[in-house]
């Protein structure tokens, strides 16, 4: 009794497994090598079945296809822009219909800088350099990511599109596409359905699992001035001071510079703490320094020009 229930869970187990795999494979993917990226993003729901149940691996990719395969991979959106008219697709692509299937995926990508040329057909094949340079710009809305310092060879160099370029090497370089055994990339190569699907499954894991470089706040502009007061015959503090966006920043002489007699006073502006609040309320801050009565102090933007439009200095007898 014991050992035909053993069996009987061995072949529900098997069946499970066989009906998983059934659920979420193609019919035409069996023994391709993108067969297991494929069926994930048929689980995560970014492709979907036609009629036949075939994804047709081998087939060239449009760019209707290949630009809604990115937008729907990368979960791009435009949700963070307010329009004054609903935007179309005919506003940014001449040759676009305006309420096909694909019509808000071009717009998406457009308004998020995945640079689709303006005349693109939707029935345009898309070769694997446009493919790799649209992705990567896809990645690039998710964050600002440090890369090797590392240029990668290519056997054909030469017939890639120099704008593309750069794309093609982060792609490289993050192990999202890779090279064949000739180091080749083939670069005006028409992208088969199968390629786009691997690169857009890695560009997904990609983002997934590395963490982007934390966003700095923004540099304010400054309005420095400079005061100066005797503190003797021989000595004068310089006090130079602004207005900053909040609390959270605040200035310091990074250096005193000398040329012929002036006192060059170079400051920075320290950032806030990323981790910390701060009520946005504008705030003055002062830094000062001492230096020889015998010199002139002034700011780097005035010294040695009659150009002082970016900071003014007062003189306390």
């Amino acid at each position: 009794m014991r050992k035909r229930s053993i069996i009987v869970l061995t072949l529900v187990a098997m069946m499970l497994f066989t009906l998983g795999q059934t659920v979420w494979a193609f019919k035409d993917v069996k023994n391709d090598v993108n067969e297991q990226k494929i069926a994930e993003l048929k689980k995560l729901g970014i492709l979907s079945n036609n009629k036949e149940d075939k994804f047709n691996p081998k087939g060239k990719l449009t760019y209707a296809e290949g630009v809604s395969l990115i937008v729907k991979g990368l979960e791009l959106n435009i949700d963070h822009i307010r329009f004054i008219k609903e935007p179309k697709a005919s506003d940014y692509f001449t040759n676009l219909k305006d309420n096909a299937w694909y019509s808000q995926s071009f717009i998406i990508a457009n308004l998020n800088g995945l640079e689709i040329p303006k005349s693109v057909k939707a029935n345009d094949v898309m070769t694997r350099e446009q493919f790799a340079h649209h992705l990567f710009k896809a990645i690039l809305t998710k964050g600002d990511y440090a890369f090797i310092e590392i240029y990668m060879m290519l056997g054909d160099e030469a017939d890639v599109n120099k704008d593309y370029m750069e794309s093609i090497q982060k792609l490289l370089i993050s192990k999202i596409v890779t090279l064949d055994s000739s180091n080749k990339f083939y670069p005006k190569k028409a992208i088969t359905r199968s390629d786009a699907a691997g690169w857009l499954y890695d560009a997904i894991t990609f983002v997934k699992e590395t963490t982007p470089i934390p966003e700095l706040p923004e540099q304010p502009q400054l309005d420095l001035k400079l005061a100066v007061t005797a503190v003797n015959s021989d000595i004068n503090k310089v006090t130079i001071s602004t207005q900053v966006p909040h609390p959270g920043y605040s200035i310091r002489i990074s250096s005193i510079g000398f040329e012929g007699d002036q006192a060059i006073i170079y400051v920075e502006t320290i950032l806030p703490d990323p981790d910390k609040m701060y009520p946005q309320v504008v705030t003055d801050v002062q830094v000062s320094t001492y230096v020889d009565a015998k010199l002139k102090p002034v700011l780097p933007q005035s010294a040695s020009s009659s150009d002082a439009s970016t900071g003014s200095a007062i003189i306390a007898e």
